[in-house]
C-alpha cells in the first residue's frame, strides 16, 4: 500500500492497538521473556540478511545486527533485531512488494518516529526496522550495540536492568522498553564521550 494511503490497522509507537504483538511478542503472564544468549543468533540474522540482499538489491544501502542478540553474553528477547536502511522509508513501493516476496510483512508503521517500520516473518523470529539514509535513530542502535560489545560493565550493567524490569507486569513489551530509556541513555552518552575523546569504548 502507498505510504498516501496508510492502513489504519497498522500500529505505531504507544498504540493501544499493539498490546503485546507487532513491537515483539514476548509477554507471558504480563512478564517480558528473557532468554540466555544463544549462539545461533548471529547465524539467524545472516540467513535474514542474504535473504534481503537477494530480493532487494540495490536497494539495500546498509544492514546490521543490532540490539541485545548482537551482543554475546548479553541476555535478551529471543527476537533478532535487523537494521535495514534504504534511500526513504517512507516510500514503502520502492522496497515493500520485494520484501513482501520474501517472506516478510508489513507491521509497524511510523511516520511521526523516524519514519520507521517494522517487517516480520511468520516461520522465523525477527524484527527488521527499516530506517531512511541520514536518520539519526540507526545510528544511536549502532553506537550502543557497539558500547555493549566492548564495555563489560555497561553491558553488566544493561543486563542487571533487563533483568529487573523483567521481573515486574506489563501491558506492552513497548512499556518495558521504554522503562530502559534512563540507562540506555546514560550508555549511549558514555559512548559519545569516548568517541569524542578519541578512546576506546571500554
Amino acid at each position: 500500500m502507498s505510504p498516501n494511503n496508510p492502513s489504519p490497522s497498522l500500529p505505531s509507537r504507544g498504540s493501544p492497538a499493539d498490546p503485546a504483538g507487532a513491537f515483539g511478542p514476548h509477554l507471558i503472564g504480563g512478564r517480558v521473556v528473557l532468554a540466555e544468549y544463544d549462539p545461533k543468533w548471529p547465524y539467524l540474522y545472516q540467513h535474514e540478511s542474504d535473504r534481503i540482499r537477494e530480493h532487494l538489491g540495490e536497494e539495500v544501502l546498509e544492514l546490521a545486527h543490532v540490539g541485545s542478540t548482537a551482543v554475546p553474553g548479553l541476555v535478551a528477547k529471543p527476537c533478532v533485531d535487523v537494521l535495514l536502511l534504504v534511500a526513504d522509508s517512507a516510500d514503502e513501493d520502492a522496497y515493500r512488494p520485494r520484501l513482501e516476496k520474501a517472506g516478510y510483512t508489513l507491521y509497524v508503521r511510523e511516520p511521526d518516529w523516524h519514519e520507521h517500520r517494522v517487517f516480520k516473518r511468520p516461520d522465523v523470529n525477527v524484527n527488521l526496522h527499516v530506517f531512511s539514509r541520514g536518520s539519526s535513530e540507526p545510528e544511536r542502535m549502532l553506537l550502543f550495540r557497539d558500547r555493549l560489545r566492548a564495555d563489560e560493565g555497561d553491558r553488566a550493567l544493561y543486563a542487571r536492568t533487563k533483568r529487573a524490569l523483567a521481573k515486574r507486569r506489563w501491558d506492552r513489551t513497548q512499556d518495558y522498553a521504554d522503562a530502559k530509556s534512563e540507562v540506555v541513555e546514560q550508555i549511549i552518552a558514555r559512548a559519545r564521550s569516548a568517541a569524542g575523546s578519541g578512546q576506546s569504548a571500554v
